[in-house]
């Protein structure tokens, strides 16, 4: 039996986060959500006994949120022996080159600009390989 993957979304902005459920959603996929405005309630939740005890995960991930940087939470998970095989997509307004090889050296999957084309949106989550298993196919009967 294969375990649905949750979507973790650290994303203090609203709008954007409005709009990166919109896409996953026109991507046909209906995993569950967990959005998260801070890091510091988006780690309490990763690291929560039932999380790490439960797996698989998807972190959506803003680089700038009110309470810490992004990369600390991407370097906190890539560092544990749990929650590090999960994927995780940067999603940032931050296109500097030294930002984005820093979350690539940390473990980052991929790295997405904001704001999100819907397009590469749903190919970034394709490669992942991710695409078919997160996917609820509706049933045939």
């Amino acid at each position: 039996m294969s375990t649905s993957v949750k979507i973790v979304m650290v994303e203090d902005d609203l709008g954007h986060a409005k709009l990166i459920e919109k896409n996953i959603r026109r991507a046909n996929i209906a995993n569950d959500i967990e959005h998260f405005e801070d890091g510091s309630s988006a780690l309490d939740y990763l690291f929560s006994d039932t999380v790490r005890a439960n797996g698989p995960l998807l972190i959506l991930l803003d680089l700038n949120l009110p309470d810490m940087s992004g990369t600390d939470i991407l370097e906190k998970v890539k560092g544990d022996e749990r929650l590090r095989r999960a994927p995780v997509v940067v999603l940032t307004t931050t296109d500097d080159r030294v930002e984005i090889q820093r979350c690539y050296d940390l473990g980052c999957n991929v790295y997405i600009t904001k704001p999100v084309d819907y397009e590469s949106f749903a190919d970034a989550i394709r490669q992942l390989g991710l695409f078919l298993s997160v996917m609820q196919a509706p049933e045939i009967e």
